[in-house]
């Protein structure tokens, strides 16, 4: 057993930073970002990076180590979680300090009118959902990848519990998802029960790991407010805020945010360019599918942010 809240070596053992800095949200909250890759090189495209409820910056270490190759990389602990101090009370969880935390971190690391690809995975797609009609939003973003996320009805369509929908499978999920219980050390156990719920069969020895390292991790106390968040969760409206170009992606055997979410947001989006289901695949989908996620990233970029500096060359 080990408290371990990264892989230490691998693909999945997240990288060091270039930089490191502090950025203050609305409310005084204190945000631990993570810059990596060419820093001086303005000519570099910039990638920025939100995790999901429960991870960390260590969640993208594939990502990271890929892209900053040639991408200014940007990560960020989203409050509570890694590297930055929880919230003091209950109104620092809300959908609205998500977006908060996420206009602070592009005010930090983004010169005025720079353009960057964001991508969010779970809690990280609805940080950029709830900001769609945010100032700093506009400003910055280029093009969006939402990764394994839904914008509502969260609850009533998780898996997660595998019995029929109903009032009692929604009534056990948010039990389940919202217990204030320690979650204590990863043992094999625990890493089976990780396994089923948020990643699918075929998932390597190694995802597993890092992914319940990096899970269990998560203090308690922040998992519980979060999830009362997450359980909601309404951002119908907001979606239809987020106007450029935006690609979808989700693991087909997702439990936690079924495709059928996805499928959802495809619809509603206003610019949407694309939907990819990856076969036997769960909801750890940078995890389970670094490559794919890292791809998708590159081709958005290749698409609306060069093209971009070509025509502001022009």
């Amino acid at each position: 057993m080990s408290r371990l809240t990264h892989a230490a070596s691998g693909p999945y053992a997240p990288p060091a930073a270039a930089r490191e800095l502090t950025a203050v949200s609305a409310d005084g909250s204190r945000i631990h970002v993570e810059m990596h890759g060419p820093l001086d090189d303005p000519t570099a495209p910039v990638v920025v990076l939100a995790h999901g409820w429960t991870c960390s910056t260590a969640f993208w270490a594939a990502q990271i180590r890929e892209l900053a190759r040639d991408h200014r990389v940007v990560a960020y602990d989203q409050r509570g979680h890694g590297r930055s101090p929880a919230a003091p009370d209950a109104s620092g969880y809300s959908t609205r300090a998500l977006a908060d935390d996420l206009e602070a971190v592009l005010g930090a690391t983004l010169a005025p009118g720079e353009k960057a690809v964001l991508a969010g995975h779970s809690m990280g797609g609805m940080t950029l959902m709830a900001a769609a009609g945010r100032a700093k939003l506009k400003e910055h973003a280029a093009a969006v990848l939402l990764c394994s996320t839904g914008g509502w009805n969260l609850l009533d369509e998780s898996t997660v519990v595998p019995i029929r929908a109903g009032k009692l499978r929604r009534r056990l999920t948010k039990s389940v998802l919202g217990s204030r219980a320690p979650l204590g050390p990863v043992t094999p156990v625990g890493k089976k029960v990780l396994r089923f719920a948020t990643m699918g069969p075929g998932s390597a020895p190694d995802q597993v790991e890092a992914c319940a390292r990096i899970v269990h991790a998560c203090p308690r106390l922040v998992r519980y407010g979060w999830s009362h968040v997450l359980d909601t969760l309404d951002l119908a409206a907001d979606v239809r805020k987020l106007t450029v170009p935006t690609a979808v992606l989700v693991g087909a055997v997702d439990r936690m945010t079924p495709a059928v979410h996805s499928r959802a947001l495809v619809a509603a989006l206003p610019n949407c360019v694309g939907l990819t289901e990856l076969a036997g695949l769960g909801h750890m989908t940078p995890v389970e599918a670094p490559g794919v996620v890292s791809g998708k990233i590159r081709e958005l970029v290749g698409t609306y942010v060069r093209n971009e500096k070509v025509r502001e060359g022009a």
